[in-house]
């Protein structure tokens, strides 16, 4: 670790409905922040875009207000910042004019479900049907990935269309769009992605680290459009002149899952996971790549360095965590400010019965029904909206449940990894994870540990460590230091009976259930 003149990392950590930068010190303590919410378009239900352009301007702006504030404080950033970490959304599309630099559509986010005949088309006339391209990278075939958005934009876009034609087209994640921008932009902007962002576009192969050739023959996309990938920690290019930090090494790239598992350093057997709009849980299984038998994704966990090993990872992801708080405050007016959520819920010692089930776009792992609605079932003239938000906390809990269940199944006790009273520890992240009720609940409805860090943006710090890690800021061991680690979590330990806690677990089950075939998919 570098000692002597201050020294800092910044990392550049691009949400789904925020943006922050942070600058970390040679400690990892923040020093300045700042962070910038953005528009999300939703011009048909079941859609969500973003404006490509309105998210380059949060990213100006964050930098160049963080670092203010950090100066402001006393520290010499202009001189001591020696690297930027980039972490990001994953699978939100954007295709964009490499003669312009101008966007060609809207960004396709995430979660939207507008590829839902793309993928019913695929898995009827594919051999294997949903899990087709599985073996190579991982994943099933779903509205959730970029490569089916890409195919959405390239047939129903002439735009994009012309653009990828006449050899004008570039195609990214959103970590591709800044890097390619911040690097230069239509003056000789770097290309890239890194291996966890491509690995969730279902067309990377996961052995090779490169884009499979059966799979972009299959879907007929061309490579010329895609970026080149690359590892998550080594200086990738320099920030051009026209922002904030002119020629500082980008240094570290991850998607945000990804970066949240190397800020909570986790090793091979170790889960976390993480709240913000959705809800991800990945657990580390090393080099070895385990193909899921029940509803999970394989993945890349991370690669620090080129010539580092892979690690590979088993992911369930959930659509809607945080998003269902913002929906009871933003459409049903029940909450003024998300963080009432918790002293309302905490009203009431149950739910009254209440069961919530936030699949607004579908349901993700284990599930994997883009059919599914939300449900709000088991009402009565006793409940009231304490009961509502107490039900919403728990959808969150009981989510994350499902997919540790069906981790359990498939990595088994080889993989994981437990501590001396043989306990499977649950390492918990997100903005969520500051309510203390909700990550009560989380260990009562998985009657296991869960341990929170002092610091709970660990998706900013990963990519703050990726890009520290590339300059010799900093070392692996002091990453994975588990002394720090331990000095500064905070663990919650099951406090509901047993019989109740299987009783709770059988009826949202049901309640899951209820939310099957509800969809029009004709939108």
């Amino acid at each position: 670790m570098s000692t002597g003149a201050e020294v800092f990392i910044g990392s550049i950590d691009q949400g789904t409905t925020s943006t922050r930068f942070i600058i970390y010190d040679s400690s990892a303590k923040p020093v300045g922040s700042h962070q910038v919410e953005f528009t999300q378009f939703c011009p048909v239900a079941g859609w969500v875009e973003h404006d490509p352009m309105e998210i380059l301007e949060s990213v100006r702006v964050c930098i160049a207000k963080a670092v203010d504030k950090a100066t402001a404080a006393g520290h010499n950033v202009d001189s001591g910042l020696k690297a930027i970490g980039i972490t990001n959304q994953r699978e939100t599309t954007v295709v964009w004019s490499k003669s312009s630099g101008l966007p060609l559509h809207n960004a396709i986010v995430w979660m939207d479900a507008r590829t839902s005949a793309i993928c019913r088309r695929f898995e009827k006339d594919l051999p294997g049907g949903r899990n087709h391209f599985e073996p190579s990278c991982g994943l099933p075939i779903s509205t959730y990935f970029s490569a089916t958005k890409l195919l959405w934009l390239l047939e129903n876009i002439d735009a994009v269309r012309q653009a990828v034609k006449s050899g004008d087209a570039l195609f990214g994640t959103i970590d591709t769009w800044l890097i390619w921008n911040m690097t230069g932009g239509t003056k000789n902007g770097l290309h890239v992605t890194d291996a966890s962002n491509a690995s969730r576009t279902m067309l990377m192969n996961l052995t090779t680290l490169d884009w499979d050739e059966g799979t972009l023959k299959t879907l007929g996309i061309p490579r010329e459009i895609l970026p080149k990938i690359i590892s998550n920690s080594e200086v990738i290019g320099n920030v051009a002149t026209g922002w904030p930090i002119p020629g500082i090494p980008i240094a570290g790239c991850l998607g945000d899952q990804h970066a949240a598992m190397v800020g909570q350093a986790c090793r091979k057997g170790e889960a976390k996971s993480t709240y913000g709009t959705g809800a991800f849980i990945l657990l580390n299984t090393g080099e070895e790549i385990v193909h899921s038998k029940h509803g999970l994704l394989t993945t890349i966990a991370f690669k620090l360095g080129p010539s580092a090993p892979t690690n590979y990872a088993l992911e369930g992801s959930i659509a809607i965590a945080g998003a269902a708080v913002q929906w009871l405050r933003d459409s049903l007016g029940i909450i003024q400010n998300s963080s009432e959520i918790e002293e309302l819920a905490s009203q009431v010692d149950s739910t009254g019965g209440v069961y919530f089930v936030p699949a607004f776009n579908g349901l993700f792992a284990p599930w994997w029904r883009d059919d599914a609605r939300g449900v709000c079932i088991g009402i009565t003239r006793f409940t009231n909206k304490s009961h509502i938000c107490r039900a919403v906390l728990e959808s969150m809990c009981f989510q994350v449940k499902d997919v540790l269940d069906s981790m359990h199944k498939d990595a088994g006790g080889n993989v994981e990894a437990k501590n001396e009273k043989g306990e499977f520890l649950l390492r918990v992240d997100g903005g969520a994870t500051v309510n203390n009720l909700l990550m009560q609940i989380q260990a009562d409805v998985l009657g296991s540990p869960v341990l929170r860090p002092a610091d709970i943006e660990t998706t900013a710090l990963g990519a703050a460590y990726a890009a520290g890690l590339a300059v010799g800021v900093w070392t692996e061991d002091f990453i994975f230091s588990t002394e720090e680690i331990a000095k500064t979590t905070r663990t919650f330990r099951p406090k509901l009976d047993e019989n109740l806690r299987k009783k709770k677990v059988g009826s949202w089950c049901k309640a899951v259930t209820r939310t099957f075939d509800l969809a029009d998919l004709s939108l």
